[in-house]
């Protein structure tokens, strides 16, 4: 059975990107399943807490959630044209002490998704990690490429996905990156 460990760049209730993995979650192929985690509780990487007390305890439980998988799906929104820092801070906490970090993300296959409001989806965020998964060694998979625009036409005022174009897409998405990642 393939593991994809899939984590929402947004701490936000109503986060079009956490409904994006929900719904990617019930996409994945037979025989694979998406594990839900999450950045909450991840405060901001400060060296001088690293040193004193280590890594907090959500990192070391994301660390393992993601070590436990066979492949790592970042669904990202885009602030400012970029990427978010919630989940940025959690990248970089996720990647101390450098020690470890081979263990987290080196060879660990990757993709992104994303999910907006404006007419241009996540095209620019998705674009700026991949000088980061460079960094971090990860083996991004590039088979498709999917980015919500649009969001709130996307995504019914319960996060449920209705769109029906973009759920084949991501049924297509989830079924490319689940097979990368099994081999």
């Amino acid at each position: 059975m393939t593991t994809i460990t899939g984590i929402a760049g947004s701490l936000r209730a109503g986060s079009y990107n956490a409904a994006l993995l929900r719904a990617a979650a019930h996409l994945m192929p037979a025989g694979g399943r998406l594990d839900i985690a999450g950045i909450q509780g991840i405060p901001l990487y400060d060296g001088d807490v690293e040193a004193k007390q280590g890594a907090p305890a959500a990192v070391t439980a994301l660390k393992e959630r993601i070590v436990a998988g066979d492949g790592l799906l970042l669904v990202t929104p885009e602030y400012n044209h970029s990427i978010p820092g919630v989940l940025k801070n959690a990248i970089d906490w996720l990647s101390r002490p450098p020690s470890d970090s081979p263990r987290v993300f080196g060879g660990r296959p990757v993709a992104i998704i994303g999910a907006s409001t404006g007419g241009f989806g996540t095209v620019l965020a998705q674009e700026a990690w991949l000088p980061v998964i460079r960094a971090l060694g990860m083996r991004p998979w590039f088979g498709a490429r999917l980015m919500v625009s649009n969001a709130a036409k996307a995504f019914d005022e319960r996060g449920e996905l209705i769109d029906e174009r973009v759920r084949e897409q991501l049924g297509q998405f989830m079924r490319g990156f689940a097979e990368f990642a099994g081999s």
